[in-house]
């Protein structure tokens, strides 16, 4: 399914060396038909213990990760939404994601120059957060005034757009993200019709540097109080972040996990930055893996949470929504433990699943079309 994560973020902070270290990652788009051919997207493998696991309990010819985009958009500019830079081409680009990641700089390094001259992420994401605002408030205002033939004449659903534009349009005004306005459940449709990019899911990726002064770390029983300003902003809206060293990681990217793991210990960073990213955004994705196995391929399928069985099939091929007959269904580690799908069908660990049951994660599933 086509779901992407937009990289963005100001220049100089180490966007494009987290797009590097990420693309490594990468899997071969011909396996997955969603994905676009072209430089600035990557196709990432999403790390999953599960999947090698159950790869290996059917002795599969071949695996297959579920996999999610990432982007690497044009870097921003103060005036973007005024057309300053690149600024059309890197609203549009956030526009066709379905979440962004917000690289900021929290390392202070003078021979890398900052665009403000100053390193205070807080103040990047306010710069990087009231660009996506204007371009936000012109969509809103200008959907105001196309509408007001449409009001006049009493349209209900012109009544309940004009009644959710009234709520976006003072927020945005007033500095706040489309998605901290509370929409209900009419409201919700016309506002996804909208396309607003401050309704998005935001990650807030916070790139620290090794050997470098980095505002993250302890000193004198403190951290910095830039660092502090940041967290407390993060903390109020709710917002997931990971901090990794891009650097690092685009370092670490030819090596093998046992190098990888070397090195990390050597410069005393003993997460995998790169991992820990890919999940993060998974997760605020909304999304879920399944899994099919056997001798041929063990292969893991990226849905929404909440999906149906019939729905969750697409993600295999369109026409399993409409053939789908049943679903026979059981948890990796339960047919893990049972060691074979003969046993496993004996202890009655196999539970066959109509139309209407929700998929869950770790699932694996055999759909009857």
């Amino acid at each position: 399914m086509s779901l992407s994560i937009g990289i963005v973020g100001l220049p100089n902070v180490g966007k494009s060396t987290l797009f590097n270290a990420l693309t490594r990652k990468s899997v071969l788009v011909a396996n997955y038909p969603f994905a676009t051919i072209d430089p600035s997207v990557g196709v990432v493998a999403v790390p999953d213990h599960r999947l090698w696991k159950l790869s290996e309990f059917s002795k599969s010819a071949k695996t297959m990760p579920a996999a999610v985009e990432f982007v690497d958009i044009a870097g921003l500019v103060k005036g973007a939404a005024q057309g300053e830079g690149l600024g059309n081409k890197f609203l549009s680009n956030i526009r066709e994601t379905s979440a962004i990641a917000e690289v900021v700089r929290i390392f202070e390094d003078e021979d890398i120059i900052h665009v403000a001259n100053k390193i205070d992420p807080l103040h990047d994401i306010e710069v990087i957060n009231m660009e996506l605002i204007f371009a936000d408030l012109e969509t809103v205002t200008k959907r105001l005034q196309n509408l007001g033939k449409e009001i006049k004449q009493a349209k209900k659903e012109a009544l309940i757009e004009e009644k959710l534009l009234g709520k976006l349009k003072p927020a945005l005004e007033a500095g706040r993200l489309a998605s901290s306005v509370v929409t209900d459940e009419f409201e919700t449709p016309p506002c996804r019709n909208l396309h607003l990019l401050t309704s998005k899911k935001i990650l807030y990726v916070l790139n620290k540097k090794s050997g470098g002064k980095n505002l993250d770390e302890i000193k004198n029983g403190a951290t910095d109080e830039r660092f502090t300003k940041l967290m407390d902003f993060i903390q109020e809206n709710k917002a997931g972040y990971v901090i990794i060293d891009a650097a690092i990681e685009q370092d670490l990217k030819d090596m093998t996990e046992s190098e990888k793991t070397e090195m990390r210990l050597g410069l005393g960073g003993l997460d995998n930055g790169i991992d820990n990213l890919i999940k993060k955004s998974y997760e605020i994705l909304n999304l879920i893996t399944y899994f099919t196995t056997g001798e041929d391929e063990t292969r893991g399928w990226t849905i929404q949470r909440g999906w149906t069985a019939p729905m969750a099939g697409t993600a295999i091929h369109n026409d399993f929504k409409d053939k789908f007959i049943k679903a026979e269904v059981i948890e990796w580690n339960k047919l893990l433990t049972a060691g074979s799908y003969a046993v496993a069908r004996e202890k009655g660990l196999v539970r066959t699943e109509g139309k209407e049951y929700k998929v869950k994660d770790g699932d694996v599933i055999e759909f009857k079309i």
